[in-house]
């Protein structure tokens, strides 16, 4: 059972004034929790109190560096115990850290870095050429510190923060106060800066880490999503954090034989994976039990709809079952879960804790059960918004309700089942087609590693499925066995949704967070 009670049970029960690092961080040390290890990576072994004392020496950083509160840093950084340094020690001043994805290209960098304004940018020296063409149009960034060894003329974050004070006190902030940024891929255009407080990083500790996955102080977890995405820093940071327990992090890929290796290694408890990376790991036979951990209870998967297929033959091989949840950039973490030895295989659960769901029609209205309507969320891990975007925060954020832009349905029994994102659906003789349902008949096969279902119109001009299909290693790709994938969709799957042309591709086209880009195959 889990020893630290949570104080408050919403964030409306919180003192006005609240830092989140001093829950987070400093709290572990007046509790006692100083030599327990708080994160395992390349470094080695970080107890609370090292880690304590190495954001305190990078909050004092931040002042020495000319930082004021609300003032703005960039990281891209890679996965190790310095993210934390540089993250919380950010926080305990009431500087707002931007957290960006590691595996952009330059152009991105410079849009981003321009649009948030930052004046310090620290970065993994693995990361910097990247960077380093673009320094000079960086208008407002006035400084560059590289986490690691670099040629490049900038100070070292060891370097910087190795003299100073680690005893520096949090800024007395506000609980509604922005304390974090993280930018949203989205599927088309300009990433979007979002905006989250410092009491929603104890909001999804307490709802969904707690009230989900019951982690508690003995728990060891590994996320193969990075601590830049929005579920990676939940799993690696602020699920273990707010209980006080251990945090496996890999900063390099996480290929399926780097994930298995780190299972193996550090034994985790839970696990943190998405559909696509279960897939992969499936696909090679020669992976089992005994190559991952022995410990682990818990399997957790986000980030795109787990088909059922994948779901079950992960069970059966590793007797771990996986809890299939959704949430979003906008929300923080997960809003929509299933629980454990209550998994609705092809649904994506019920309401987590401390989150009220709706599906609404076009107009706003509720549809009915078993009708297909917009997933409508309610909850106080919301973001304050998106950063500059008048248009698309009015259109996300109404009031209480934050607009997920993914289609759903709920059924007989109370579960959400998940039909595909708003702009994925499309109407084919007049009822609706749902890629994801189409795209898990085809995963069903045992010659399909991934699929992709986008609309393409017939001789008539009549809108009707296209299937993208990657099939697993080995597996040929032929006329007939395109005829043999589409039967199988029609045994399956209602006979006017089975895809009636299929083009075998090499990989689909992702967001760098894996979210399927169908919007770049529609013809």
């Amino acid at each position: 059972m889990n020893t630290i009670s949570a104080p408050w049970q919403s964030a409306g029960e919180m003192p006005g004034e609240f830092n989140a690092c001093d829950y987070f961080i400093d709290r572990h040390i007046r509790d006692g929790r100083t030599e327990r290890t708080a994160i395992i990576d390349e470094y080695g072994q970080t107890s609370y109190r090292q880690l304590a004392e190495r954001v305190g020496k990078a909050a004092t950083a931040m002042t020495s560096l000319g930082l004021r509160q609300e003032d703005r840093v960039a990281m891209i950084m890679l996965d190790s115990r310095n993210f934390h340094t540089v993250f919380w020690g950010a926080i305990k001043t009431g500087v707002v850290p931007v957290a960006l994805n590691t595996l952009l290209v330059t152009d991105n960098y410079e849009y981003i870095l321009n649009d948030c304004r930052a004046k310090v940018l620290f970065i993994s020296a693995a990361l910097l050429p990247t960077v380093q063409p673009i320094l000079d149009k960086l208008a407002l960034l006035e400084t560059v510190i590289v986490d690691g060894e670099s040629d490049a003329p900038h100070q070292s974050l060891d370097q910087l923060i190795e003299p100073l004070d680690p005893t520096t006190k949090c800024m007395p902030t506000q609980r509604d106060e922005v304390a974090f940024w993280l930018y949203s891929s989205g599927s088309t255009g300009n990433p979007k800066g979002v905006m989250h407080r410092h009491s929603s990083l104890y909001t999804t500790g307490l709802h969904y880490g707690r009230g989900v996955l019951d982690i508690d102080e003995s728990s060891v977890v590994y996320s193969a999503a990075k601590l830049f995405f929005a579920y990676g820093l939940g799993n690696a940071m602020t699920f273990p954090l707010f209980v006080g327990a251990t945090a496996v992090l890999l900063p390099g890929r996480p290929t399926p034989d780097a994930v298995m290796a780190t299972l193996k290694h550090h034994q985790p408890t839970i696990f943190f994976g998405v559909p696509t990376l279960y897939a992969a790991i499936l696909a090679d036979p020669a992976i089992g039990p005994e190559n991952g951990s022995q410990q682990l209870q818990l399997c957790i998967s986000a980030g795109e709809a787990l088909p059922a297929d994948i779901a079950k033959r992960w069970q059966e091989r590793f007797g771990c079952e996986i809890l299939d949840g959704v949430g979003s950039t906008e929300m923080l973490h997960i809003y929509l879960s299933n629980r454990s030895g209550k998994v609705q295989h092809n649904s994506s659960g019920t309401a987590v804790p401390g989150y009220t769901l709706d599906l609404r029609d076009e107009s706003g209205a509720a549809v009915a059960q078993g009708e297909i309507g917009e997933l409508v969320v309610q909850g106080e891990s919301a973001a304050s918004g998106y950063w500059n975007l008048r248009a698309k925060t009015v259109a996300t954020f109404a009031g209480k309700d934050t607009w997920t832009g993914d289609k759903y349905y709920l059924d007989e029994q109370g579960f959400y089942v998940y039909c595909g994102r708003t702009d994925d659906m499309f109407k084919s003789g007049g009822n609706w087609v749902s890629p994801f349902e189409v795209e898990s008949a085809l995963i069903g096969h045992e010659a399909v590693m991934e699929a992709a279902v986008v609309p393409r119109a017939d001789a008539a001009g009549n809108e009707k499925p296209f299937a993208y299909v990657v099939l697993q290693p080995s597996i040929n790709a032929t006329d007939e066995l395109a005829d043999e994938l589409k039967a199988y969709v029609k045994q399956h799957i209602e006979l006017w949704k089975h895809p009636r042309w299929i083009e075998f591709i090499d990989d689909l086209p992702k967001t760098a967070t894996g979210k399927i880009q169908r919007f770049k195959l529609r013809g």
